[in-house]
């Protein structure tokens, strides 16, 4: 009976050693912070970019708001990233001249970049 016990105390450990490890390093946060230079960053390294699939026309361009699934959504560059770590694991597109940042774990606005 104890052996079990333990046995069952060591599975619980090391399953939720193995959530705390991959936890930040698969999902983005859930507040994306970006300084104004790297907004302004964000904005010239991807606002021209050619798309190769454009977003819907009303797609909703507001933070909170809920992106269709069938949106293409894109990386942003190494260089960005470099910069701006925190967005390492969120997904862009370009709507309605405006960088629309979206969490891909929930497909939820987390920022909009103005030009």
């Amino acid at each position: 009976m104890n052996l079990r016990l333990a046995a069952g105390a060591v599975a619980l450990m090391l399953a939720g050693g193995a959530a705390a490890q991959t936890g930040g390093l698969t999902e983005p946060s859930t507040a994306l912070q970006l300084t104004p230079q790297q907004r302004a960053t964000i904005y010239r390294a991807v606002a021209g970019a050619q798309l190769r699939t454009p977003p819907p026309p009303d797609l909703p361009v507001t933070v909170g708001a809920q992106i269709p699934p069938a949106t293409e959504l894109y990386a942003l560059p190494d260089t960005v990233t470099a910069e701006a770590p925190s967005a390492k694991f969120y997904r862009y597109t370009v709507a309605q001249n405006r960088v629309v940042i979206v969490d891909p774990t929930n497909l939820k606005v987390v920022d909009v970049i103005r030009p």
